[in-house]
């Protein structure tokens, strides 16, 4: 289940604070593979250009694209 704004940027739940590391990275995985498969088939360029990950109040960590699986 993910929310999408307007602008184009997507939140998702993909874990608590309390998961193991592995854990997270399981969900972030599955979530961009979910993500990838709702892409639109018009849609150009970059799909996912940026990933940040946050608690609910915390400051975000940026996340190399690069290093994901997709």
């Amino acid at each position: 289940e993910f929310r999408v704004e307007k602008a184009g940027i997507v939140h998702a739940g993909v874990g608590k604070a309390s998961f193991a590391e592995g854990d997270i990275e399981k969900n972030v995985n599955a979530f961009l593979d979910a993500l990838v498969k709702a892409r639109p088939s018009g849609a150009k360029g970059t799909f996912v250009k940026k990933i940040s990950l946050s608690s609910t109040m915390g400051a975000g960590v940026t996340i190399d694209t690069a290093e994901i699986s997709q």
